[in-house]
């Protein structure tokens, strides 16, 4: 899965870096984060139309990160409400087919740039200790920063249009595809964000385009990924510090809270 990045590259130097138009509000927080969590506004890339027959361009746009699907609930106010469906990732094997994401699937597809992302490797269980999935849940974990060696990381999305009634405002929120992890992450966790190159990136945003599902069933290219061990302040999300991302001194493996 892909629960906590770091991004840290101001907007207006991404749109430029990636031919697009930056349409991230001014003033809006984006300020480096290392410690991206859910619900936070992230930013990502879209491909749109202007009007109706030209040409999509690329651009930045600012989204809650956990897709809000047509059904879900306004809690007071007209935000989403709490405890209501929190999609953060969405699985590439589904996309096309589970009923929270097919939608968008078909016509909203994203990018969304990272520095690097956060994973957590659970301790080897100990010898005569005990099994199964409750067993592993209690192991304490160590979190690992993955990212690109000086480049940034583009992960495929999905976005989607939610709002509550026909005066409230619109709240584009997106999820994060995920992939099953390949070569030496997949010792630090089963799954990946699903990480796309640039010369994929014009077929993925086209939005007049069906779905290449062949970009979702094949392994990424994880070229000039690296991996190291960082601190547990990344745990909380009330940390956020280039600390977070530094290497962190290896400790011998623990076995089982008590």
């Amino acid at each position: 899965m892909c629960g906590r990045f770091a991004i840290t590259t101001d907007p207006a130097l991404l749109a430029t870096q990636i031919d697009a138009i930056n349409e991230v509000p001014a003033g809006a927080d984006t300020g480096p984060n290392y410690n991206v969590a859910p619900t936070d506004g992230i930013v990502t890339v879209v491909s749109r139309h202007t009007e109706a027959g030209d040409q999509p361009t690329r651009r930045l746009r600012l989204m809650r990160w956990g897709l809000l699907p047509a059904w879900a609930k306004p809690g007071p106010g007209g935000a989403p409400a709490p405890g209501g469906p929190l999609l953060i990732n969405a699985r590439a094997d589904k996309v096309t087919t589970s009923p929270a994401y097919r939608a968008s699937a078909e016509r909203r597809r994203c990018l969304v740039p990272m520095d690097g992302y956060y994973e957590w490797r659970a301790a080897a269980p100990e010898p005569g200790g005990p099994a199964g999935a409750g067993a592993r849940s209690r192991a304490r974990k160590t979190p690992f920063y993955i990212h690109g060696e000086g480049a940034m990381l583009f992960a495929a999305g999905l976005w989607s249009i939610w709002r509550p009634d026909r005066l409230s405002a619109t709240v584009l929120s997106v999820a994060i595809i995920t992939t099953e992890a390949v070569g030496e992450l997949a010792e630090i966790h089963d799954r990946m964000p699903l990480l796309l190159p640039e010369d994929c990136w014009q077929s993925w945003l086209d939005p007049d385009s069906a779905i290449d599902t062949t970009l979702l069933a094949r392994p990424p290219d994880v070229t000039g990924i690296a991996t190291h061990e960082v601190s547990t302040l990344v745990n909380s999300v009330r940390n956020n510090s280039p600390e977070l991302i530094a290497p962190a001194t290896p400790q011998p493996q623990q076995g089982y809270l008590l």
